[in-house]
């Protein structure tokens, strides 16, 4: 499996509380236990890498709702792979990766406050607005050498105030001061402008499919 991709696996079921993943020739099964996301199947290889007859053979035998395939390949391409009973987010995510170095403490807006705390291995961060409202959200799960940020959201009404990047400079942070060295994540064509900024680099696109009715 690729180093990124077994990395962000490591940090992304101590993120989530999933099960361990159980590995698979291509890569790994992971059960997450969730309505609307039972199972994951992970690929292990990258762009040209990834073989399209192990794909087609997963996605072929999968017939529950709720199970998902993580390819790491643009969707125009892993598309034309799945049948129509397959969802498939047609924007790519992706997996991006940045060194991790010691910071100062971000500073924190006039009126607005920061909480962090850990539990079960999980740093977590958050970022009440001055009404009290939750601003801002993140968490990571550092996993020796590596670091896997998730979950990363800003509120519509409070984002372009710098608040994704009080939080992820807070988790960062909070990485490394904890052993981590690289910081790995899945981000979405939305979260990307934020982590490039961070200098967050692109590793690999990501395709997102989702078997069962489309809702």
């Amino acid at each position: 499996m690729d180093r990124t991709v077994q990395a962000w696996v490591d940090g992304w079921v101590v993120s989530r509380g999933a099960a361990p993943p159980v590995a698979e020739p291509w890569g790994c099964t992971i059960d997450v236990g969730t309505n609307g996301h039972v199972t994951r199947h992970v690929f292990g290889a990258t762009g040209d890498d990834l073989d399209e007859t192990a794909v087609r053979k997963v996605a072929g035998a999968v017939t529950g709702a709720g199970v998902w395939l993580k390819a790491f390949r643009d969707p125009s391409v892993v598309a034309g792979w799945l049948d129509d009973s397959w969802w498939i987010d047609p924007e790519p995510g992706y997996l991006m990766t940045v060194p991790l170095t010691p910071g100062d403490a971000p500073d924190v807006p006039d009126g607005y406050r920061l909480r962090g705390w850990s539990r079960g291995g999980v740093t977590r961060v958050m970022v009440a607005a001055p009404d009290g409202s939750l601003a801002a959200r993140g968490q990571i799960a550092p996993t020796g050498a590596t670091a896997v940020a998730d979950q990363i959201e800003t509120a519509p009404e409070y984002r372009r105030k710098g608040l994704g990047s009080l939080v992820m400079r807070t988790l960062q942070n909070a990485a490394v001061r904890q052993g981590a060295r690289t910081g790995v994540l899945a981000g979405t064509p939305a979260g990307r402008g934020l982590y490039e900024a961070l200098g967050w680099e692109v590793a690999a696109l990501l395709t997102s499919a989702k078997h069962g009715p489309r809702t």
